[in-house]
């Protein structure tokens, strides 16, 4: 082997042994982690080219010099006491897990990514949740009627849907925004004021990524043409490096308040993402598909961030596509899910995240069947044109056009895009639309409000009234 070979190989176990002291290690202590066949001086002279290259960082001097692994931290709040689970009805089993990972990082061994986690699920053989479970969470989230298109229950509860999901899952990331001013935020594009720009991105990213799962609904799937487009949706604007948005990550990430060490090989990453997929896809129970995305996800890690957002509505997938009732995570404490999934990281034990997945998802389906039954059923022609509705609807606001100008445009739509026997129904439900469209609905079309209230002026102007012509004295008529 090379010299230069064999020193950069040397440099790699290095840093693999600095990265395994979360709070820093000193050098005796990285020497004999590392175990290799060097003196002390040589040891240092290799720290001190990793800290050249970025690769490490020291803290303090002298005796007590440490080195630390300088990596990207994915934000997670410390792990609370357990008596502030009491919200969500954890096991006893549970319970002491979160004991267990409640303790100070520095009583917890550090801990690598372990594949087998992941190869050792065998779908439909094995089981993250019972068959007593799984048969429980399909008579709560069930409709009486399922045979309508994928995606119909969902599409029915749209409003709601898309405020209830979008705020828990950002209130599970820290976001400020209270649930009225998520309210505003989608309905009538109004951003709160003295909140962070980033919170709103979050929230409005939130909305595009449902919207596209439940449009999508027949199409989607555990691919990576959803999976990454999902990540692009959700990470759109709040990543440092935009090219990182729906793109697996090459960079190293750590955990705060975790001795987990997220995987750093970009080829295992993308190897195991590719597993992940093809098993969530044999997995015939919706649940159980749901559950394995929600543990498997996040605990890869597979983008430089927003993996615990893409995680959640992953879950939703399947739940969509069978028109089963959508999770939420209604009432989820932020704290209780947070030690759910680092237990998952760093004991690979599934059972806090598993009590925390049945209880919420109880609580969203309630929700959703009471809201159900206030309403009436969702008309399958429109459900079938929804897609083309809204471009023809949003392009008409944009424009901006009056009445006379919508008339022809949608005339033309439906005789370029829509089938002869459709056409008459569809100019219709168009019609209706557009004279049902106001300041709180607009939303859905994704237009801008300035847009909005530009087309409202022009929709709403009436026609200039011509004066009668003159001619020698006589009023022509």
């Amino acid at each position: 082997m090379g010299t230069r070979l064999q020193e950069r190989e040397h440099l790699d176990a290095l840093e693999r042994a600095v990265a395994s002291f979360p709070e820093g290690g000193s050098v005796d202590e990285i020497a004999a982690r590392a175990k290799l066949p060097f003196s002390r001086r040589t040891l240092q002279r290799r720290l001190a080219a990793l800290v050249d290259e970025g690769r490490i960082v020291p803290e303090g001097q002298t005796r007590a010099l440490r080195y630390r692994a300088k990596v990207i931290a994915i934000h997670a709040p410390p792990p609370p006491s357990p008596a502030s689970h009491r919200s969500v009805s954890l096991s006893e089993e549970s319970q002491r897990v979160v004991q267990q990972i409640s303790r100070p990082t520095t009583q917890r061994k550090p801990v690598a990514y372990n594949r087998e986690f992941l190869s050792n699920y065998k779908p439909n053989k094995t089981f993250y949740l019972s068959a007593e479970e799984r048969a429980r969470l399909r008579a709560v989230g069930s409709p009486s009627d399922v045979t309508r298109p994928a995606g119909t229950y969902a599409q029915a509860i749209i409003a709601r849907l898309l405020i209830d999901l979008s705020w828990n899952s950002s209130r599970l990331e820290g976001n400020t925004y209270s649930l009225l001013e998520t309210e505003r935020l989608l309905d009538q594009g109004e951003e709160a004021e003295g909140k962070a720009a980033e919170d709103a991105q979050m929230i409005l990213n939130h909305k595009d990524a449902i919207e596209f799962l439940v449009s999508s609904a027949e199409d989607i799937g555990f691919n990576r043409y959803t999976i990454l487009n999902l990540h692009a949706l959700l990470a759109n604007n709040l990543l440092k490096d935009p090219a990182g948005a729906g793109r697996l990550r090459h960079d190293r990430v750590g955990i705060s308040a975790s001795v987990y060490l997220p995987p750093e090989v970009p080829q295992l990453i993308d190897e195991c993402f590719d597993e992940i997929l093809k098993l969530a896809r044999a997995i015939d129970d919706p649940f159980e598909q749901a559950f394995f995305v929600m543990v498997q996800l996040p605990y890869l890690q597979p983008f430089i961030d927003v993996n615990k957002r893409t995680s959640r509505l992953a879950a939703n997938i399947p739940l969509i596509k069978n028109n089963l009732a959508p999770l939420s995570f209604v009432e989820v404490p932020k704290e209780t899910y947070t030690s759910a999934l680092l237990a998952v990281y760093e004991l690979n034990d599934i059972g806090p995240l598993k009590d925390v997945f049945i209880w919420s998802y109880e609580r969203s389906a309630s929700r959703y069947v009471a809201l159900r039954q206030t309403m009436g059923e969702p008309d399958p022609f429109k459900l079938k044109y929804r897609t083309a509705m809204r471009e023809l609807i949003a392009a008409i606001v944009r424009k901006p056009m009056g009445k006379k100008d919508a008339v022809r445009a949608i005339e033309e739509w439906a005789r370029d895009k829509v089938v002869t026997a459709d056409r008459e129904r569809f100019i219709e439900a168009v019609d209706t639309e557009l004279l049902s469209l106001h300041e709180g609905n607009f939303a859905r079309y994704q237009v801008r409000p300035s847009e909005f209230e530009a087309w409202q002026k022009v929709w709403n102007a009436k026609p200039a009234v011509k004066k009668p012509a003159k001619r020698k004295g006589r009023v022509v008529k």
